[in-house]
This record gives structure tokens, C-alpha cells and sequence, in this order.
């Protein structure tokens, strides 16, 4: 995961240090996102530890070519690619999550999705799974940013909330009930949220789709050329 600066706070510091980069480590912790008006939001650290499952292998399926996990977290998605057989890159900006990712064989590097990045504009396919569409509290922002990663007829999947929803938050990482990071900007879209960004950002919606197992939502986007 990455986010975007907050007051008093870098714009990695939520996820680089702290609680979070040792629950990646340790592959468990009973971590949450959580603003002051009672929102909540479980942070599955062990799900996504874990190899891939029914839900990331429908994904998985539907990935085109060279693919670039954003926020790869502690690498299932990258180590379950490359063992497809694609050529897959994890950024993340926490280097727990990075370490995590290459022992498990896949390839990840340091970084935000704002950072210049390798083959720029080639990507054939971009991943924002676990709900990273949240990332900097700027949906435009990041579709945008996107868009110029891939090629001209690009594929960007995005998990969404289950839920009809396009909310801004203010955000902190806790653990239990314990506030345990800066407070930092988060978003919370749905697939028709998400659809109505991605048509102002150069996207489509090619299809959405919910498993059965978990009833997780997803949406692939195509670049418009």
C-alpha cells in the first residue's frame, strides 16, 4: 500500500515503519483503518501473506502480459503471476513488504506509484487490489497516474468496496481499539464510483465480476487509446 502525505506525517510513513511493516513481517496482526467519526475497515494482513486465493486467481486469469502490482503488500499476487509465467514487478513502500515479496521469489522494488518507475507507458497490465484504489485519498489522481503507466490499450483490475459507496476519509492505522499511525487521506469507492472516474481518467469499464468465496467485487478498466 502507499498513501499520500498527511500533516505531520512523510507521504510512506503510515505503511513504511511502525506497526504495519512488522505485522507484513510477521504475517499477522490485528490491525485497522479507522477515522474519528466510528468508520472501520480490518486490515486482513493474513489473507494477504497467504498464497493467493480462489479470488486472486480470478484475477490472476484475466492478467495480460507484463504486469505491475501497486501496493503488492507482502507478494502473493506478484509470487502467484510469476508462477504463471508473467513478467511481474511489486512496488510498495514498505520495505518489510518488499523483503517479504522477493522471498517468495517474485520481483518488488521501494517506491510509490508516483515515483518514476521502470517501462513507464508498456505495462500491459496494472493491479489495485485489496482496495489500493484508496491510495492518496484521490481516486482522479491515481487512475490518472495509471493511464500513464500502461500502454495505449492497457488493462488496470481494480478491487472495489462491495458496497455503492465514493467517500474521502481521513484515516489512521490502529492497533485494536489504539490509534498507531498519522492520520493520513484514504478513499472508498464502489464499482459505479469507480466507473464514473474511470470514463473522465482514459478508461472503460471491460467487466466486473464478485466471487463467490468472500464475496469480493472487482472491475478490469481498458486504456482508451
Amino acid at each position: 500500500m502507499t498513501t499520500a502525505g498527511s500533516a505531520g506525517a512523510g507521504p510512506s510513513e503510515p505503511w513504511s515503519t511502525g506497526l504495519y511493516a512488522r505485522a507484513v513481517g510477521a504475517r499477522d496482526g490485528d490491525l485497522s483503518l479507522r477515522d474519528g467519526e466510528g468508520w472501520c475497515v480490518p486490515l486482513d494482513i493474513g489473507r494477504w501473506s497467504r498464497p493467493a486465493d480462489a479470488g486472486d486467481r480470478s484475477v490472476v486469469e484475466r492478467c495480460e502480459g507484463r504486469v505491475l502490482d501497486i501496493g503488492c503488500g507482502a507478494g502473493r499476487m506478484v509470487e502467484a503471476l510469476t508462477l504463471r509465467g508473467h513478467e511481474t514487478l511489486g512496488i510498495d513502500v514498505c520495505p518489510s513488504a518488499v523483503r517479504a515479496t522477493v522471498c517468495r521469489g517474485g520481483a518488488a522494488r521501494s517506491g510509490s506509484v508516483f515515483d518514476p518507475l521502470p517501462h513507464e507507458g508498456r505495462w500491459d497490465t496494472a493491479l489495485l487490489m485489496d482496495e489500493n484504489i484508496g491510495i492518496g485519498g484521490e481516486p482522479h489522481r491515481l487512475l490518472r497516474r495509471v493511464r500513464d503507466l500502461v500502454h495505449e490499450r492497457g488493462l488496470l483490475i481494480v478491487e472495489t468496496s462491495r458496497a455503492d459507496v465514493d467517500e474521502r476519509r481521513r484515516v489512521r492505522i490502529h492497533l485494536g481499539q489504539r490509534a498507531a499511525s498519522p492520520q493520513f487521506p484514504w478513499a472508498v469507492v464502489g464499482a459505479r464510483a469507480l466507473a464514473r472516474h474511470a470514463r473522465t481518467t482514459g478508461w472503460t469499464t471491460a467487466e466486473e465480476w464478485t466471487t463467490a468465496h468472500a464475496g469480493r467485487h472487482f472491475v478490469a478498466l481498458r486504456a482508451r487509446g
